[in-house]
């Protein structure tokens, strides 16, 4: 189903925000690696915003995930402070780990070893 404008609107200023609270709550450090927020995507209907992080060279990425789910309540506190006269009602936030740096890593390394194969033969 496509992503209808406002819904697109939301996810910008809502990711916007995001980044600015993990800012302030220093959440873009943890466990000796970066996080940073890598998509913001909103239900239709504005009512759930599913948060998409992304954690570089962060040791246990369960551990900082579980941090940043117990501070969840600090951050929608945030967030409804800076939204409250830009939305009728705060989302509800999901957070969600996204692994395509990881992947993208991984394919780089089959590329390499594919070409190294092929130039050996």
């Amino acid at each position: 189903m496509e992503e209808g404008k406002r819904q697109r609107q939301v996810a910008g200023a809502l990711q916007e925000q995001f980044n600015d609270i993990f800012r302030r709550l220093n959440l873009t450090m943890i466990d000796g690696g970066m996080v940073s927020i890598a998509n913001v995507k909103v239900t239709p209907d504005l009512l759930e915003a599913r948060v998409y992080l992304s954690l570089f060279q962060v040791k246990d990425a369960a551990q900082t995930m579980k941090t940043i789910e117990g501070r969840a309540w600090e951050i929608k506190k945030e967030l409804a402070d800076k939204m409250k006269h830009q939305l009728r009602r705060i989302p509800v936030i999901h957070f969600y780990n996204d692994d395509t740096l990881d992947y993208v890593f991984k394919m780089e390394e089959v590329f390499k070893k594919l070409n190294t194969n092929q130039s050996e033969e």
